[in-house]
């Protein structure tokens, strides 16, 4: 391993695939005209090629083109592959055109920027800073895209909505706890319960009702007429709140 290209922190280390040498190649001595605090490798290969080399060199950003000599799509696996790995490479996917289906799935691959062919080229080396300051670099078309598949996921669904059968007593007042927007450990405080007791409640509660988060068992509640201005109680058997579970939760209605 060439260890210079380590260790030299004042310098930005770039790494470039593309499907032919003569492409990548190109694409590095652009960008060392644009910044000379670029130190740059470019290759061309197979995408098992390209992840072996930045699993040797580990750069800071990667630069790699969807099209690689295995595949037009060959890049997409390099992205995978550095998503499951843990080599710590922010990454640009390289696309010859801003096709919806490529952007989104490039972004899902573990892209943090996107970079058409077409887009002037002396903004490679400013999308190269932006990514390594830990930024997403997309245009607003590309943005659009993410925002329109976000607005499109199916809303959560309770696969086991009936609480009363199947939450006991002390579930269901961490429910309502949870609902007014207490974390774990006011939660612990107010059923003089330990923290991490609490902790597995919840758990067992996502588990029981089907959920995957605090928000979706806050809006499960809100829906729920059995969880409205019900008392809960401690560990004793004493009453300790009152819980109006009748609009947005404290955790979100103090927000401004």
């Amino acid at each position: 391993m060439d260890g210079t290209y380590q260790q030299d922190s004042k310098r930005l280390h770039v790494f470039v695939a593309d499907a032919t040498r003569m492409a990548s190649q190109l694409i590095a001595a652009a960008l060392k005209r644009f910044r000379k605090n670029f130190d740059i490798r470019a290759i061309a290969g197979r995408s098992s090629d390209v992840f072996l080399e930045l699993e040797n060199f580990r750069p800071h950003v990667a630069v790699i083109s969807a099209q690689l000599e295995d595949g037009r799509l060959a890049g997409f696996k390099v992205l995978h592959q550095l998503r499951a790995s843990n080599l710590k490479i922010s990454s640009v996917m390289l696309l010859d055109s801003d096709d919806r289906d490529l952007v989104v799935d490039a972004f899902r691959a573990g892209a943090r920027g996107i970079f058409c062919r077409g887009n002037p080229f002396n903004a490679l080396p400013k999308c190269i800073h932006r990514i390594h300051e830990g930024q997403i670099w997309a245009s607003n078309a590309e943005l659009e895209f993410l925002l329109e598949l976000i607005t499109n996921l199916k809303p959560f669904q309770i696969q086991n909505a009936d609480a009363k059968a199947l939450l006991t007593p002390r579930e269901r007042d961490i429910v309502r706890l949870v609902a007014e927007g207490m974390r774990n450990q006011e939660i612990s405080v107010a059923l003089n319960l330990g923290e991490h007791t609490v902790r597995n409640y919840v758990f067992r509660v996502f588990e029981k009702l089907g959920l995957s988060s605090r928000v979706e068992l806050v809006l499960y509640a809100l829906s729920r007429e059995d969880f409205r201005d019900q008392p809960s109680h401690d560990s004793g058997g004493r009453s300790v709140a009152t819980v109006p579970v009748t609009g947005l939760p404290r955790a979100f209605a103090n927000r401004k």
